[in-house]
C-alpha cells in the first residue's frame, strides 16, 4: 500500500500492481480497494493498475467536508503519481464520478460499467428526500438502517431480503463505509430520478469511452447504459451476455484490456 496527499491534504491509500499504461480504479458504493484487488490482478498483466480506497474508506483519510470536486481532485492527484495521464474505469456510482473526472482531467480512455441510473419508468426513482434521509440516518449514528435505506431506495433490494442480509458476514463491511453513502448520492445527483440524463452535464467528454452493460440486467440498467451512450460525443456500448450487476471480474477484465490496448 501507498498513499498520496490530495489537494486538501487528505491522505489517499493505494495500491499499484503490473506493467504498462497507467490505468486507474474507481469502486462502487460500498467497495474499498480490497474488492476490486481480483479485478486488479487480471488487469496488471497489460497495465500498471492504481486500485484506490476513495476518501472516507478503507485506510484513506476524509476531509471536513465533502465535495465531488474533492473527489475529482483525488483522481487528479493519483493521475499525477501516474505521470500526468491515464486510463480510468469506474464502476457504478464510480462510474459517474469517473465521468465528471473526465470533464476536467487528463483522462486518455474511459471506460464505464453500468452507472446506476434511472432515466425513466423502468424501475421507482429515488425518493425526493433521499439525501436527507440518509443523512439523518448516518448523524444519528444509525449505520444499519442507513444501509438498508440505500439498498431498499437505491439499489433496488426487495424489503424482504434485509433481514438475513443484516446477519450475513459482509454486512458490517457496508456499516463501516455507511456514512459515504452520502458521497455517492451526490455524486448521483438528480440522475436517479426518472427523467432523462443532463444535455450538458458530460457534453465535453470527447475521449474515447466504452459503456459496458450487463444482459442480464434489470431493464432500467440497460436502458441506462444506451442512455449514457447517447449523451456522449465518442462512446460505444458493449452488453456483456450473461452478466448483471455484480459482473464477473475476469470477464469484466477482459473486455477492458481489449478496449484500453487498442
Amino acid at each position: 500500500m501507498k498513499k498520496v496527499i490530495s489537494k486538501d491534504g487528505t491522505a489517499i491509500a493505494f495500491d499499484k500492481t503490473g506493467n504498462g499504461p497507467a490505468l486507474i480504479l474507481v469502486c462502487a458504493a460500498f467497495q474499498t480497494r480490497s474488492m476490486m484487488s481480483e479485478l486488479a490482478s487480471h488487469l496488471s498483466t497489460h497495465f500498471t493498475v492504481f486500485n484506490y480506497d476513495r476518501r472516507g474508506r478503507g485506510d484513506s483519510g476524509d476531509g471536513a467536508t465533502y465535495a465531488v470536486e474533492r473527489e475529482v481532485e483525488d483522481i487528479e492527484t493519483l493521475i499525477n503519481e501516474a505521470g500526468g495521464s491515464a486510463f480510468v474505469y469506474g464502476m457504478s456510482s464510480g462510474a459517474v464520478l469517473a465521468l465528471d473526472a473526465a470533464t476536467k482531467l487528463t483522462i486518455t480512455k474511459l471506460a464505464v460499467y453500468e452507472p446506476p441510473f434511472v432515466v425513466d419508468n423502468t424501475r421507482p426513482p429515488l425518493p425526493k428526500d433521499y439525501l436527507i434521509q440518509l443523512k439523518e440516518l448516518t448523524t444519528s449514528n444509525r449505520r444499519g438502517d442507513a444501509v438498508e435505506y440505500f439498498l431498499t431506495k437505491a439499489a433496488g433490494v426487495p424489503a424482504e431480503f434485509i433481514a438475513s442480509m443484516r446477519s450475513a458476514p459482509f454486512w458490517q463491511a457496508m456499516e463501516d463505509v455507511a456514512h459515504t453513502l452520502i458521497y455517492d448520492g451526490t455524486i448521483m445527483g438528480d440522475c436517479m430520478s426518472g427523467n432523462p440524463l443532463p444535455a450538458e452535464r458530460w457534453s465535453s467528454v470527447s475521449i474515447p469511452t466504452l459503456v459496458v452493460g450487463g444482459g442480464a440486467s434489470p431493464e432500467y440498467q440497460q436502458n441506462a447504459v444506451k442512455a449514457l451512450v447517447d449523451r456522449l460525443s465518442n462512446a460505444k456500448l458493449h452488453m456483456m451476455e450473461g452478466q448483471d450487476h455484480n459482473v464477473a471480474p475476469d470477464l469484466l477484465a477482459a473486455v477492458l484490456t481489449d478496449f484500453f490496448s487498442k
